[in-house]
C-alpha cells in the first residue's frame, strides 16, 4: 500500500501540491485525474522518491521513501516525458535498468520489443514519441516491480497500442500482482482501466473514491412515464442529479442504488424504462457538482 498524508510542495512561491492525502491500495488501478498544472506530475515524483516533500509524509509497504534505497526498489516511475541516455538504443536501457531492478525480466522484455517492433539497436534519440512511450512502458513493465508510476501514460500513444498496454496492465495484475497508478488529464483514457480515480485541483484533492461504490450510488435510467402524477409519485424523496426530456422520454440521473430505483419504478405503470451504465465522465460530473465544482470546466475543457 502506498500511504500519502498531508503532501505539501512549494516551488518558490507556488504551492504545487497542498496538504494531499490519498490511500493507494494493492492491486488496484489509481487513476489520478487533474489539468495541466493541478499538481499530478509532482505529486507523482514526491511518491517515487525524486522529490522531497515540504510538508507531509510519503510511505510504501510501511517504509519511507524518500533516501530509501529498499523502498525505491518496489517503484517504477515512468514520467510524461521519458529520460533516456544520449544516443543509447533499447539494450542499452536494458543493461542498465537490469542492473538496478534485480528481478527485471530481460527475456520477456525482448519478446515485448518485437511484439511492439520496436528495434533494439536503434537509437532512441530517432524514436517518435509514441515509441518512447513504449519503450519506457515495456522498461517499466518488465522491471517487475510492486508498482508501476505512469505520468500521462497513453498520451502519444495510438489506440491500438492504448488497448495493448492497458492488456499487459492486467496480465500482470492477474499475474504478480502488480499496482498501476496513472496520472491523466483526460478521463476517457482511464474510462475502461481504473478501480479507484483521485481527483486533483489546485494541487489539492478534490475527490478521492472507489469507481464501483460511486457506480453503485449513482443510476441513470431512460424512460417514459404514464402520467405527471406517476412521474412525480417516483422522483418524490429521490436525489435527482440530472433531468432530461426529449418528447416523451425521460433521462434521469438518480443518487440511490439500483435496487432502490427498481423499487420505486414498481410502484406505478411504466410505459417504459431502463438502467443505464454511466461513463466515468458522468459520474464525476455529478460527484464533483455535489462539492460546488464544474468538472467539465476543469477536466473536459
Amino acid at each position: 500500500m502506498i500511504e500519502i498524508h498531508n503532501l505539501t510542495k512549494h516551488f518558490d512561491k507556488i504551492k504545487a501540491v497542498d496538504d494531499v492525502s490519498v490511500m493507494i491500495k494493492e492491486k488496484t488501478v489509481f487513476g489520478l485525474i487533474g489539468t495541466n498544472g493541478a499538481g499530478k506530475s509532482t505529486v507523482l515524483r514526491m511518491v517515487s522518491g525524486v522529490l522531497k516533500p515540504d510538508e507531509g509524509t510519503v510511505a510504501v509497504d510501511n517504509m519511507p521513501i524518500y533516501d530509501n534505497v529498499e523502498a525505491k526498489k518496489k517503484l517504477f516511475f515512468i514520467a510524461d516525458e521519458p529520460y533516456f541516455f544520449a544516443n543509447a538504443n533499447a539494450q542499452t536501457m536494458e543493461h542498465y535498468y537490469s542492473g538496478v531492478y534485480d528481478n527485471f525480466d530481460k527475456v520477456e522484455f525482448y519478446k515485448y520489443l518485437e511484439k511492439f517492433n520496436l528495434d533494439k539497436r536503434r537509437r532512441i534519440n530517432t524514436f517518435s514519441k509514441g515509441m518512447k512511450k513504449q519503450l519506457a512502458l515495456l522498461l517499466g513493465i518488465c522491471a517487475h516491480t510492486k508498482y508501476i508510476l505512469c505520468d500521462e501514460t497513453f498520451d502519444g500513444l495510438d489506440p491500438v497500442m492504448r488497448q495493448g498496454v492497458k492488456s499487459i496492465f492486467a496480465k500482470e495484475m492477474e499475474e504478480r500482482g502488480l499496482t498501476p497508478v496513472i496520472a491523466s488529464h483526460n478521463l476517457r483514457e482511464l474510462e475502461d482501466i481504473c478501480d479507484h480515480v483521485g481527483l486533483l485541483h489546485k494541487g489539492g484533492v478534490l475527490l478521492s473514491k472507489d469507481l464501483e461504490d460511486m457506480k453503485c450510488n449513482i443510476q441513470k435510467v431512460q424512460c417514459v412515464f404514464s402520467s405527471l402524477e406517476d412521474e412525480l409519485k417516483v422522483l418524490n424523496g429521490l436525489t435527482v442529479l440530472k433531468k432530461e426530456q426529449r418528447g416523451s422520454l425521460c433521462t434521469i440521473t438518480v443518487r440511490c442504488t439500483r435496487e432502490e430505483v427498481e423499487a420505486r419504478f414498481a410502484t406505478v405503470d411504466m410505459i417504459f424504462y431502463e438502467v443505464l451504465p454511466l461513463s466515468l465522465e458522468e459520474i464525476f460530473i455529478s460527484e464533483t457538482e455535489v462539492v460546488g465544482y464544474d468538472i467539465k470546466k476543469l477536466i473536459l475543457g
